[in-house]
């Protein structure tokens, strides 16, 4: 459903992409080649001018959909590939022509010739009634405007002007939406409306509003934010009240009106017509409270963490200290005890004590003893020991309305039964009650009294219970009905009726067979191609060898650079001219008009002043690291308070996204990428950050920022080309390999992922086995190869040397059993019914007993065993995989060159502000890597004129992604512009 007025506002008055100034011959030839029967109607044309106009047309019609409003605008090399088709010769211009009606009656005969109806008032009603279903579906204006040229297209009806276009489209947008709002309002409770107006004040003597409390996000997981966001749900709770109505509603409008409900402020709400105001908050508190529910179990979740980790730290202090205070003792024990066997039995015992000195032999023993402790329940005593902070939230937590799947029930007992505890319904907890999660470790401790005691200790059992139902929730066996990605399982993927109908559809998008046995038997023979090669290649193997059964690896060369690429690369990084970053994207944005995709959010009021050049410096703000506050004093005529005002209006997820596709479909257009590849390999890789202030992202990561400073890390997926397809800003703590499929699934630009690789804390087996159902081929490079386990499929198959390595063996059934399942599994990840890391999380974390995750992780043993075949046999694939993880490390580089402000180091823990930054910052890298390519391809242009042989195989190892020449600092939009060369920026 589109979010936009039909006022919305755009960056630049362009509203297409321009023509190419320089097409590609392969440009030329796709759409600029007339056929036989092109040039059978042309050559009814009169006169040399006419046939050239028309030919223009026809192929403009053809490609775009619409007719070129101003023949001065036809790129001189398409009309003169035109005229040389048509057998005329070449023109330096092309002027309009005078005729008017001559024209009329050209585009007619243009329409019939290629089977294209007008877009007349049946086209339009048709095309209106379409886009209200597509707003009501909700799908964002320019979505729409996007796929209404292309379902004209298919309905073999000529475009209408693009501004025709664009105000149907926002017509039918604001007319859909304002009657959803209307229909949204008349739903809602009465009390609940009358609540939302109180929300939206602001209280006298207050400057906020109570909506803004609620907006805000937690600085870390702590008790008291814990809590905090606790409270904030009952209060939601109590608004909701029995529900607000909007149970039949399509949960996508439900989630994008309550985003935009959240970005909007008071302000703005009480400023809007109250059917609309109604709507954007009911919809945000519905949207709150999942968004709250999650967040609350994440926190408690960090929370534990945390817990476990500083008592084991103060475990691991301690032992330091004891350890050697025990050894001390220990050594005056033993002495004590040799003088009493070396003693002649003449003293007496006072006498024996005197020449001990018995209290430095209490001393010694205590200190034994307490190590002894230590050694014994040193970490429960000081799990116990922070008890008393897990209690501050600990029960507010489990008052939350948990639900648990077949098999999970205990816990919700143990939960109801610490409820009636802390309400003073019970006194006291006896073996009766459920116990069996604590841990092994604890249970000589738990039951008071010893063996013949019946009461338990409650601060071990509570502290048990916290750590299960932490458990519990990552795996999915405990949930939260009314959470985003804490619900049951199998409401993250299709249901069954769902299903039922989606399943022959996904089948084929797949292209996978309905029968398991088919899909097992391809992998088989693939399999079982490898490892034959793999055991043939062993004599003349110089990577890898068997050595008493298990694989030694030998350490891998680096990639050969030739001194031809040596020289390459010098020259080109010394003929890449200086420019500074804002007229680096203006150039970028001249050649691709990324801009267009910066709408503002339905009612911005327009403030005057240069919106274009406020736009750019928002960017380079957030992508350099700068802040909005000091990019304000860097540049003349714009204040904080404007740049704010652009990154609030202008800057979201969708439109940062929007941006980025469409620079790195331009980049993949560009002759030049596909030296470096075709766009279909990818691979992901997290690049760590200082965050100075607390927050849910910052994690302890002694690696590299020792045991007090904490980092996040921001995710981003890198082509083959080079460019970024895929941001997120996530902790330090999990592991990678949950964030990897997401990128890819996520991804709407040209490029075709089949391939992905990562480094070895980005892979699982289960994602292994996702890959391989979704059609990825994965291969990471995995660091501790030789201590992984390799299965084969069955126990017939000799495999000579290699049999010793291949110790395990594949559950075959257990995949034919779920295999329907697995499917299922997979198309819901592909139709993005949710996110990739959430499914991840529950996979990695499912009990031993789930027959999904068990068939998943089997399937995904099976395709690791086989990349590793391969990865020990084949040159060219360690060599391509090497390769890609370069570039990705060469995209680090870059990215801390332009994150440059505030020595790189996030000042705030906000989502939202992290999220602006990581986005806009890999905004700014694709930026450089277009001018980088275009400039590029001027210098090999020009050396290859003079006479240089420069080869395509050493321009491939070239790197785009250079920035010593490029400069993200000092004050901006100063000096006079210095624009690219034009001829040269379409190559």
């Amino acid at each position: 459903m589109s979010m936009d007025d039909a006022a919305t506002v755009t960056m630049r008055t362009r509203r297409r992409t321009p023509l190419p100034v320089d097409p590609s011959e392969d440009e030329l030839a796709r759409h600029w080649s007339l056929t036989p029967s092109d040039l059978a109607v042309i050559a009814e044309c009169r006169g040399p001018n006419y046939r050239r106009r028309f030919a223009l047309q026809l192929c403009m019609l053809r490609a775009h959909g619409r007719f070129l409003e101003d023949y001065r605008h036809a790129p001189i090399k398409i009309v003169n590939h035109l005229s040389r088709q048509l057998g005329l010769p070449p023109v330096l211009l092309l002027d309009r022509s005078r005729r008017e009606p001559t024209e009329r009656v050209q585009a007619q005969r243009i329409r019939r010739h290629l089977g294209l109806g007008r877009f007349d008032k049946a086209a339009d009603a048709k095309l209106r009634d379409w886009l209200r279903a597509g707003a009501l579906e909700g799908r964002t204006a320019p979505d729409l405007l996007i796929q209404a040229e292309d379902r004209l297209r298919a309905w073999r009806v000529m475009l209408p002007g693009a501004s025709t276009l664009e105000r149907i489209v926002a017509a039918v947008a604001a007319h859909t939406t304002s009657n959803l709002f209307a229909t949204i309002s008349r739903r809602l409770p009465e009390k609940l409306r009358a609540d939302i107006e109180l929300l939206v004040e602001v209280p006298e003597g207050d400057a906020r509003s109570s909506l803004f409390r609620l907006k805000e996000y937690p600085k870390s997981a702590n008790a008291g934010a814990i809590k905090g966001d606790i409270v904030r749900l009952g209060l939601i709770e109590r608004l909701l009240g029995a529900g607000a109505g909007l149970d039949d509603l399509d949960p996508r409008i439900i989630r994008q009106l309550g985003q935009l409900g959240r970005r909007y402020d008071a302000g703005d709400l009480r400023r809007f017509a109250k059917p609309k105001r109604d709507a954007l908050v009911a919809c945000y508190l519905v949207e709150a409270r999942r968004t709250l529910l999650d967040q609350i179990v994440e926190m408690n979740d960090l929370f534990l963490t945390g817990m476990n980790r500083r008592a084991r730290n103060s475990v691991e202090t301690q032992r330091k200290t004891l350890r050697r205070r025990a050894r001390e003792g220990l050594h005056r024990v033993l002495g004590t005890i040799d003088a009493l066997v070396a003693a002649d039995g003449t003293q007496t015992v006072t006498d024996f004590r005197d020449t001990q000195s018995p209290p430095a032999l209490i001393a010694a023993a205590d200190a034994c003893r307490a190590y002894e402790r230590l050694e014994e329940r040193g970490h429960l005593d000081a799990m116990l020991a922070r008890y008393g902070t897990l209690r501050q939230y600990l029960p507010d937590f489990l008052s939350l309305p948990f639900q648990a799947s077949a098999g999970s029930e205990t816990l919700l007992t143990a939960i109801e039964s610490l409820r009636a505890l802390d309400a003073g319904r019970r006194d006291t907890l006896t073996r009766d009650d459920p116990h069996g999660f604590v841990p092994a470790e604890w249970r000589p401790y738990l039951v008071i009294g010893g063996k013949r005691g019946n009461h338990l200790d409650r601060p071990i059992w509570e502290i048990s219970l916290a750590f299960a139902v932490r458990t519990a929730l990552r795996a999915g066996s405990l949930f939260l009905t009314e959470s985003r990605d804490h619900v049951s399982f199998w409401n993250l993927v299709y249901d069954d009726g769902s299903w039922r109908q989606a399943r022959e559809q996904a089948y084929q998008r797949l292209d996978l067979p309905t029968d398991g046995r088919t899909f097992l038997a391809k992998i088989t023979a693939e399999f079982d191609r490898a490892a034959r090669a793999a055991e043939r290649g062993l004599p003349s193997n110089r990577f890898a060898s068997i050595v008493n059964g298990r694989l030694k690896l030998k350490k891998r060369d680096a990639l050969a650079i030739s001194r031809a690429v040596r020289e390459l690369r010098a020259t080109i990084s010394s003929s890449l001219p200086r420019v500074r970053i804002e007229d680096l994207l203006q150039d970028v944005d001249e050649w691709c008009g990324f801009t267009r995709a910066f709408q503002a959010l339905g009612g911005y009021q327009p403030r005057g002043g240069d919106q274009y050049r406020a736009l750019l410096a928002t960017l380079i703000a957030h992508g350099t690291n700068l802040g909005l506050a000091a990019m304000s004093q860097s540049v003349d005529m714009l204040t904080a308070d404007a740049l704010q005002d652009t990154s609030r209006w202008f800057l979201r997820d969708a439109t940062i996204k929007a941006a980025n596709t469409i620079l790195v479909n331009h980049h993949h257009g560009l002759k030049l990428s596909g030296i470096w590849g075709d766009g279909r390999r990818s691979s992901s890789d997290g690049q760590r950050f200082a965050v100075e202030r607390d927050s849910l992202l910052g994690s302890v990561y002694p690696r590299y920022f020792g045991y007090y400073d904490r980092a996040l890390q921001l995710y981003t997926h890198t082509s083959d080309q080079n460019s970024v397809y895929a941001t997120q800003a996530i902790s330090c703590a999990p592991r990678e390999a949950g964030y990897v499929l997401g990128g890819i699934l996520d991804n709407d630009s040209a490029l075709t992922i089949t391939e992905h690789t990562s480094d070895t804390n980005g892979f699982t087996e289960h994602l292994f086995g996702l890959c391989a159902l979704l059609g990825i081929t994965f291969m990471p490079r995995l660091k501790d190869l030789p201590d992984q386990v390799l299965s084969r499929i069955g126990r017939d198959a000799d495999y000579g040397a290699l049999n010793p390595l291949l110790r395990g063996r594949i559950n075959v059934e257990l995949i034919l059993e779920q295999w329907d399942q697995l499917v299922r599994l997979v198309a819901s990840l592909k139709d993005r019914l949710t996110p990739a890391h959430v499914v991840m999380q529950r996979l990695v974390n499912a009990h031993a007993s789930d027959r999904l995750a068990g068939a998943l992780s089997q399937l995904g043993r099976l395709m690791k065993t086989l990349h590793i075949l391969r990865y020990i046999q084949e040159q060219p694939l360690r060599d391509a995989i090497q390769l890609q993880l370069n570039r990705g490390e060469f995209r680090h580089t870059l990215a801390k060159s332009l994150f440059f402000a505030n020595w790189g180091s996030f000042r705030s823990g906000d989502y939202e502000e992290v999220m602006n930054k990581a986005s806009c910052l890999s905004l700014l890298s694709n930026a450089v890597l277009v001018w980088n390519t275009v400039h590029i391809a001027r210098v090999v242009e020009q050396l290859r004129a003079a006479g240089h042989e420069v080869h395509d195989e050493d321009l491939a190892r070239v790197s785009p992604l250079a920035h010593a020449h490029v400069i993200p600092n000092g004050s901006y939009f100063q000096s006079p512009r210095r624009r690219a060369d034009a001829e040269t920026a379409m190559t």
